[in-house]
This record gives C-alpha cells, sequence and structure tokens, in this order.
C-alpha cells in the first residue's frame, strides 16, 4: 500500500489530521491498533476553546457540535467554599464549549467514512521503519495477515503509550515529566450539572471539579491518594466525600444517582523534545500531557495537527520544507505555555501532601490575588479560553 502520510493512532488528534489532510488533497491512511468502539467508549472531558472549535467547523464536523455543545462565559473557582467567578466574556470577549471528546472522535469517525477515508482498525504489531530516511514504512498485522504502508511522512498520533514516541531511539530524545500524587476519581451520572458553569475547588480535604456532559449528565471528581483503588469507592461514599468539598449551598443543590461510569485518572506533567524525527512527527498525547486541570488535552492535540497539517499542506502545494522545519520549535512554545498554566491550575487547587499549612497559605494568597485583580483574572481568562501569542 502507497500513501502520502500515515497517521498512527485513530483518537481525535489522529482522524483530526485526517480530515485536514483529505481537505488539502493529501491522500493519508490511518492506523489504530484498537476498534472503533474501544476508542469511542474511552471517557474523556470536552471544554473546547474558541480555536478549537473553529478549526472543527473549517474540516465540517461541527453540525452536532453546534446543536449540543454548551457555551460558557466563565467559570467558578472556590477556595474552602469562599466563590469566585472567571468572567471569560466580561474580562476578554471570549468563551469555550463544553462537547465531550467522545463526540468529537464520533463526529470525525462518522466524516471519514462518508468520505471514504481508510482507517485500518485493530490493527496488531504495528512497527515504524526507516523513519530516519527518505522511504519510512509502516508494518503492521492484520487479520493474520502482514501488511506494509509505504508513505512520505509518519504522524504519531497514538498516544502516551503508543508505538509512535517508544520507536525514537532513547538518545534522541530529552523528556521532562512529573508524576503527582494524586489522582482524580471521577463519576458520570444521569443527572442534570449542579450549576450552569464548571465549578473548581479547593478544600483542606483535596481538589474537587464539577464538571457536565449535557444538560441532563454531569461529571464530577474528587483528589484521591495515587494508591487508591476505585473499588474501594461506593457511589455513596463518592457523593459524601464531593459535598464535603464544595460550597455549602452548591453541596445541597446537587443531584445524585447511581454511577454509569467510575474511573479514576493519575495526573502527570510530560514534555519529550524534539517532536520531529527526520519523517516522524510526534503530535498530541504522544508529544505531551497535562494534567486536566486546565482542560487543555485535546485543545493541544487539536493545534498540534493543526499545525502539522499546514506544514504538510505548505511541503505538497509549494514543496516548500520551511513548516516541517519549524514543526518542533513552535509546537513546543504552545506546549509548555500550556504545561505552564495547566501545572499553575493544579498547584492552585489541589492539597499537596508536601507543601503543609504554608502551603495553603500561599495557596489562598493566590486566590485572593485573583479575587483582588482584574488583571489576574484576565491572564486566567486568557489562558484558560486558549493563548495564542500571534492573536495578541
Amino acid at each position: 500500500m502507497r500513501t502520502q502520510v500515515a497517521i498512527i493512532g485513530a483518537g481525535p488528534a489522529g482522524l483530526t489530521l485526517g480530515r485536514l489532510l483529505e481537505k488539502a488533497g493529501i491522500d493519508a491512511v490511518i492506523v489504530e491498533r484498537k476498534s472503533a468502539d474501544y476508542v469511542l467508549s474511552r471517557i474523556r472531558a470536552g471544554v473546547l476553546e474558541q480555536a478549537s472549535v473553529e478549526l472543527l467547523s473549517s474540516i465540517g464536523v461541527d453540525t452536532r457540535m453546534n446543536a449540543e455543545g454548551i457555551i460558557h462565559e466563565g467559570v467558578e473557582l472556590s477556595f474552602d467554599g469562599d466563590m469566585l467567578r472567571i468572567d471569560f466574556e466580561g474580562l476578554i470577549g471570549r468563551h469555550v464549549m463544553v462537547y465531550g471528546q467522545t463526540e468529537v472522535t464520533r463526529d470525525l469517525m462518522d466524516a471519514r467514512i462518508q468520505t471514504g477515508g481508510k482507517t485500518v482498525y485493530e490493527a496488531e504489531d504495528v512497527e515504524i521503519l526507516d523513519f530516519d530516511t527518505a522511504t519510512p514504512r509502516v508494518r503492521y498485522r492484520k487479520d493474520g495477515e502482514t501488511y506494509e504502508i509505504a508513505c512520505d511522512f509518519i504522524a504519531g498520533c497514538d498516544g502516551f503509550h503508543g508505538v509512535s514516541r517508544q520507536s525514537v531511539p532513547e538518545a534522541a530524545l530529552k523528556i521532562y515529566e512529573r508524576v503527582y500524587p494524586f489522582g482524580w476519581l471521577g463519576v458520570l451520572v444521569e443527572q442534570p450539572p449542579v450549576a450552569e458553569e464548571l465549578i473548581y475547588a479547593h478544600h483542606h480535604r483535596g481538589f474537587a471539579l464539577c464538571s457536565m456532559r449535557s444538560h441532563t449528565r454531569s461529571r464530577y471528581y474528587v483528589q484521591v491518594d495515587a494508591a487508591e483503588k476505585v473499588e474501594d469507592w461506593s457511589d455513596d461514599t463518592f457523593w459524601d466525600e464531593l459535598r464535603a468539598r464544595l460550597n455549602p449551598e452548591v453541596a445541597e443543590a446537587l443531584k445524585t444517582g447511581p454511577s454509569i461510569e467510575k474511573s479514576i485518572a493519575p495526573l502527570r506533567s510530560f514534555v519529550a523534545e524534539p517532536v520531529r524525527f527526520n519523517s516522524l512527527f510526534l503530535a498530541g498525547d504522544a508529544a505531551h500531557i497535562v494534567p486536566p486541570t486546565g482542560a487543555k488535552g485535546l485543545n493541544m492535540a487539536i493545534h498540534d495537527v493543526g499545525l502539522l497539517a499546514s506544514a504538510l499542506t505548505e511541503y505538497y502545494a509549494e514543496k516548500s520544507e520551511a513548516g516541517l522545519d519549524a514543526y518542533s520549535e513552535k509546537l513546543l512554545a504552545n506546549t509548555w505555555r500550556t504545561e505552564r498554566f495547566s501545572w499553575w491550575m493544579t498547584q492552585l487547587l489541589h492539597t499537596f501532601p508536601e507543601t503543609g499549612p504554608f502551603g495553603r497559605k500561599i495557596q489562598r494568597a493566590d486566590f485572593d490575588y485573583l479575587k483582588a485583580s482584574i488583571h489576574a483574572r484576565r491572564t486566567l481568562a486568557e489562558n484558560y479560553t486558549g493563548f495564542r501569542p500571534e492573536a495578541g
């Protein structure tokens, strides 16, 4: 098989890249080691920056998003029950949209099926070969047969545990990482959300988040120790703990019910440098991971593949490698800005075992500064909704 770009991974990064390349008239094959149903079963947050919404709209996968997505003009922060609203629209004239990552993925899958784009699901033993040459290949097994894809470029969009980054020689990579001593225990429930906007809560018992998937389905989280097991948390225990960490009025308004899904997500900050290796390009979670506190993971992936698609389009349309040569530098500049914001939000809102009473006083001072300073609130709003230097 021959294609121009082989994309490893059929999550939102790989599917968005495939759609962007298709729109540019560039042939691409997507190879995914899991089934389509498995990919759609991954429960992930979905807070989309305006730039992400605009990109998805530009590639024609916005019909359901525009009908079902929920515009949020701000978020609420809480510190030991003291509430502060960050008014995105009032502060900087921007907003975000709540639309689940699963739904984004489903829309992209449906669009690829309609146009006949080739996606290989349940590909086993995927190998990335000769990416340090001008003739890279991807090899995989499917239904007992071995296949190869010859291509010009390979896009590694297969996540933190995928084969793409693992194929790069260790000496060629510099890894920056922080693994946090806690995770998020999340519960999905068929109940309307407790508030119209997300609530991020700091409490001496730990962080909590009130989020949503729709007007009738809610997602709630509490910070737990990294060693906790999900089976040790009954629904009643979870709801009691969540209420204890929320503002009393919010806790009183909370509507509970049996969990539809319950899981614990570990938290880490991770960056790989560089993200280009001749004909292999890393994007999304293959290149970086952020704590979910700043709602950035999906948006970073969309940004990455938008950058890569633009560089590949320039290469094929103009025979210029300028965009490809600048890809790693541009992606990493955005990555570190976003890592910094996600780290800062995590530091502000979580309870860290090593900080003690002094650390909590510093966190409270940060919160009080946000309350007192419009400039601090603008900075938070600018970063949360998606800071782009080119946009000012």
